[in-house]
């Protein structure tokens, strides 16, 4: 993956996982699909590591982005 699309892509993932860990959004969907019996205590096993992951992509995608600009101005000190 592209360091330019870490930082969309952790957050937006970030973003999703807090919507479904801390609002019903997914039991709701979960129960409109009729597959209800999905949604059980295990949920929060998935749920809770997935958000963990995505929010470790995105401190690294602006660590990335923090590098890349303070390279750039290390850069421009040197012309």
């Amino acid at each position: 993956m592209k360091n330019s699309k870490l930082l969309p892509v952790g957050l937006t993932g970030s973003l999703l996982m807090a919507l479904c860990c801390f609002t019903p959004a997914l039991v709701l969907l979960l129960g409109a699909l009729g597959l209800s019996t999905f949604v059980g205590w295990w949920l929060d096993l998935i749920l809770f590591p997935a958000m963990a992951i995505f929010m470790a992509i995105a401190a690294y995608g602006f660590y990335q982005r923090k590098r890349a600009s303070e390279r750039a101005a290390a850069e421009a000190e040197n012309d």
